[in-house]
């Protein structure tokens, strides 16, 4: 699967319907067209074959591969477990099967009004949950002469844009104002969250970029959806942080955001040290900034003098939050109109070879400087780290056994964040030089 540069056609497409996704949540999108049910997808001669087609731009199968590989769909079978049934018998919220916090994220859970004959929540999520309410453009997509452009005036969403994507993506693997994930299910047990647009994109895919889909979509860049998701996370946050009402729980902040490893770790572990990013002492709970800071990686090859302020405007911000609810409001929301007037830049920058390194240089600064003293900014720079090893090689900057080698470095990065509980911050960051020295 190729991957290449960003053609600036792109510009259009990620600056047209996904800004206007901002205003109008990802959620009101999906949602705004009656969902006729998975079925609706799956003949075999629409999306359900059992193999790829020869001749045609769209392989057909995806809904096989879907209900095989794709953890989407098995998501609403999971609040039948003992699990999910423990973590709602402690929310008191009774069968998760049937409770709205819980199928928002575990189905398409449009409201009943809104589904078609053949829909079942049982299916999890499924087609519509990511692609909209398609009774405006399930007859007409199939048609040749309809173009993407009219499937999109007819209600698909535009996951092929990598804001709009991630906006999408976040309603669940974040929490937005519409879903919100709190503390008060973390602590029921739900696990931890965790999201990056390129990684999560490939995980299961269920389509190929080839020549067919860039001709009707645009060009795919890898590393350009790892920037934009780490930049809408980013903004999702702050615009959570200034909420008055998802934000806050009574007289405290709405925990979630804040970084779970500041707060879970052994009282015995004494080994706090100073962070230059955040510029807090000891026993101060810290916004998750891992976003934040991913993204003045992402303006290393884009504007080195924005990602110096957006470093010191990170700073201001965990320092307000020591000192008042209105301090914390006013550094968010100066940082988030700083992050906002750079996405459409970033959206557009062509993330090519020449750009890699000067990612791969700044991450490894902060290493140095241990900014990555928590498990949650590890975790993205490795996840960031596959994006550019991907792009090494889709660019043809490296050789097979170049690669191999990238690609072993890249699993022993991988390696030293397996396990939240005994993450070691300095073989995370030997591993993280090791991977360097072997990029081109």
């Amino acid at each position: 699967m190729k991957r290449g540069g960003l053609l600036l056609i792109v510009i259009l497409l990620a600056l047209g319907p996904a800004i206007a996704l901002a205003a109008n949540s990802a959620v009101n999108a999906i949602e705004s067209h009656k969902h006729l049910g998975v079925a609706s997808c799956s003949n075999s001669v629409c999306h359900g074959a059992s193999q790829a087609f020869r001749d045609s731009s769209i392989q057909q199968n995806e809904f096989a591969i879907w209900q095989e590989f794709d953890p989407h769909a098995r998501a609403w079978q999971t609040l039948g477990s003992d699990a999910s049934k423990a973590i709602a018998r402690k929310l008191g919220i009774g069968d998760p099967a049937a409770a709205k916090v819980c199928l928002d994220c575990h189905a398409d859970s449009i409201a009943d009004g809104m589904r078609g004959e053949r829909f079942q929540l049982s299916d999890g999520v499924g087609c519509e949950s990511c692609h909209g309410g398609s009774e405006s453009w399930l007859n007409a997509h199939a048609d040749k002469g309809v173009t993407h452009k009219d499937n999109l005036k007819n209600g698909m969403y535009p996951t092929d844009q990598p804001i709009a994507r991630a906006r999408l993506c976040l309603t669940c693997h974040m929490g937005t104002a519409d879903r919100m994930i709190t503390h008060r299910i973390m602590g029921a047990g739900h696990p931890r969250l965790s999201f990056e647009l390129d990684t999560f994109t490939w995980l299961h895919p269920h389509y190929k970029i080839d020549e067919s889909w860039t001709r009707r979509k645009g060009e795919w860049n890898g590393v350009r959806d790892w920037a934009v998701g780490q930049g809408v996370a980013a903004e999702n946050l702050l615009e959570l942080v200034t909420d008055e009402k998802a934000g806050w729980q009574g007289i405290f902040p709405e925990l979630v955001l804040f970084d779970c490893h500041a707060c879970h770790q052994l009282m015995s572990g004494r080994t706090w040290g100073p962070r230059q990013g955040t510029g807090l002492g000891p026993g101060v709970v810290r916004l998750n900034d891992a976003n934040i800071l991913m993204f003045r990686h992402v303006l290393a090859p884009v504007d080195k003098a924005a990602a110096s302020r957006l470093l010191e405007q990170t700073r201001a911000l965990h320092q307000a939050t020591t000192k008042s609810r209105e301090a914390t409001f006013a550094a968010a929301r100066k940082l988030h109109a700083s992050i906002e007037g750079l996405l459409p830049t970033v959206a557009a920058f062509n993330y090519g070879p020449e750009s890699l390194d000067a990612i791969l240089s700044s991450i490894e600064a902060d290493a140095a400087r241990g900014e990555y003293r928590d498990y949650a900014a590890a975790e993205q720079v490795a996840m960031a780290a596959q994006s550019v090893v991907v792009a090494f090689e889709n660019d043809g900057k490296v050789d097979a056994d170049k690669a191999t080698l990238l690609r072993s470095r890249l699993d022993a990065l991988y390696a030293t964040i397996k396990n939240e509980d005994s993450w070691s911050r300095e073989k995370f960051r030997s591993a993280l030089a090791a991977l360097r020295a072997a990029a081109p």
